[in-house]
């Protein structure tokens, strides 16, 4: 059974990104790693749907970028208007209409696995209603799947950004179905996190060319960050 993955983006030039990375290392670069993040994130759905009926998407905030090329190589989907749980209800249902399951991730984790998004779709590719999460270390999560109906609501009651924002998530779905819990993972948010996201990418057995190539990128900017802290 087939499940999708949609890749939530802002596009740089519509909507401020990435804001409290911009005291460490300016706002051009973080603008450019944000783009560099959010294809190292994309290049690790492709490979994980060489091995599966796994349908990659970028999901995008603002309906203007969808006609510009801004964001090329996989299909595009609108986010819609609203909330952060609204957009994410309405990605979800967007998905589940074309998908047996839906997996719904960021551009904030780049060092995730192609493994970990395989193992989440083989999972939600059961019959009975199961959840997917991977939270991340800042209270949050990378990834949210599933592959059942999911009431508005249970979306748009959750605090998002706060340190207990999946904890709030986890018991908003309550009884929608079994959990999967993944991995944890650090969020590249501030300039703090640099080095934790680049030691997670340096860990990883085979990093793909987008990641390698963050890589690179981390290493100059942690350099930045340092002489300006």
């Amino acid at each position: 059974m087939s499940c999708g993955i949609a890749i939530f983006v802002k596009t740089p030039s519509l909507s401020p990104v990435k804001t409290r990375l911009w005291p460490g290392i300016g706002r051009r670069n973080a603008e450019a790693l944000y783009l560099s993040s959010a294809q190292a994130v994309a290049s690790v759905a492709m490979q994980a749907c060489d091995h599966g009926e796994i349908e990659p998407y970028w999901a995008v905030a603002e309906g203007v970028a969808l006609q510009t090329g801004a964001w090329i190589d996989l299909p595009l989907l609108a986010q819609g208007v609203g909330s952060l749980g609204a957009r994410m209800a309405q990605v979800y249902r967007l998905l589940r209409h074309r998908h047996h399951a839906a997996i719904l991730i960021g551009a904030d984790a780049p060092q995730l696995t192609a493994q970990a998004l395989q193992r989440a779709a083989h999972w939600l590719s059961g019959a009975e209603p199961r959840l997917a999460i991977g939270r991340a270390e800042d209270g949050g999560f990378w990834l949210f799947g599933g592959n059942t109906p999911l009431d508005d609501d249970a979306w748009t009651r959750v605090r998002y950004s706060t340190l207990g924002t999946a904890v709030q998530f986890m018991h908003a779905m309550h009884g929608s179905g079994a959990w999967l819990e993944l991995e944890t993972l650090r969020d590249l948010d501030t300039a703090d996190d640099i080095p934790h996201v680049l030691a997670g990418l340096a860990a990883l057995a085979a990093p793909t060319p987008a990641q390698q190539r963050l890589m690179g990128e981390l290493e100059t900017l942690a350099d930045i960050a340092e002489a300006g802290a």
